[in-house]
């Protein structure tokens, strides 16, 4: 391999190996990676494909810069990038043939990347969505706190988890797997809010503690009951229950475009570290 560049495998075992430290020394901005390879890994390479996907780590004196990974047939997800890295990491998935349907990452990169990549194949680039990523500081009580109470959801209520993961991913014009088990939720701890006659009304997932870091995703209120508390109870349910499991850094996603979850987050303390951006490549043919 070459002392100061790219490294590209498609041995999980290898990256982890090499580049796993580096994405467990900054968890809250490498929350991606980290929920994506521990996915791989808990799955295994036959149920999940990890032989087919790609995985890089930059290399500079012996120390890791950044990492990267591409699922079959999914763009490519790189941790923070320079513009000179993402302009040779786009060389040199250029030069190998590698086709890429889009890009996600932290605004900043996403942006240098889909640049780069212009440049060297000639493929239009489309900017598609932006996020902002929050960091949990200190949890805050809420002030009014609505009847019922937090419950974590049990085998019983599976289709009941299912049929409204599948309501906010329409809510946020996300297009899921045919199968449950292919599709971002199905590894998420699930906690309900129950009003007093034990009727859910809200629901918040969560993802298992990775390098110390949980994501919360998703948080989901049926439109005729929202307005009441019942979000912002739930989501510091799982708050409180990723806080005892000893995590450091809680994290979660919003769309700018929606106010009022960006004002309820912050209300419970989570703090604004950086936006998150896709880019699509529309002509390109997956492989």
């Amino acid at each position: 391999m070459r002392p100061d560049d790219w490294h590209l495998t498609e041995d999980l075992d290898d990256f982890l190996a090499g580049g796993g430290d580096f994405l467990r020394s900054r968890p809250a901005l490498h929350t991606q990676q980290l929920t994506v390879t521990e996915k791989l890994r808990t799955r295994g390479p036959a149920e999940h494909g990890a032989k087919a996907t790609l995985f890089g780590r930059l290399e500079r004196a012996g120390k890791v810069e950044a990492t990267f990974y591409r699922l079959p047939s999914r763009g490519l997800a790189p941790t923070s990038l320079t513009p000179e890295q993402a302009d040779a990491l786009a060389a040199r998935l250029s030069d190998l043939g590698h086709e890429l349907p889009y890009v996600t990452a932290d605004e900043e990169t996403a942006t240098v990347f889909a640049e780069a990549w212009q440049r060297r194949t000639g493929v239009p680039l489309t900017f598609r969505t932006r996020l902002h990523l929050y960091r949990l500081g200190t949890l805050t009580p809420q002030e009014s706190i609505p009847e019922g109470h937090g419950r974590v959801a049990g085998a019983e209520d599976h289709d009941q988890v299912v049929h409204w993961c599948h309501e906010f991913a329409t809510t946020v014009n996300e297009v899921l797997p045919d199968t449950w088990a292919e599709t971002r939720f199905a590894d998420k701890h699930f906690t309900f809010w129950d009003t007093p006659d034990g009727t859910p009304v809200s629901i918040a997932g969560a993802t298992a503690k990775i390098g110390g870091m949980v994501r919360v995703d998703p948080v989901y209120t049926p439109a005729h009951l929202r307005g009441r508390g019942y979000a912002g109870a739930v989501t510091a349910e799982v708050t409180r229950a990723a806080l005892a499991t000893g995590a450091t850094d809680v994290v979660l996603f919003t769309e700018p475009g929606n106010p009022t979850s960006n004002a309820l987050y912050q209300r419970l303390g989570y703090v604004r570290i950086t936006d998150w951006a896709v880019y699509d490549f529309p002509t390109a043919q997956l492989l």
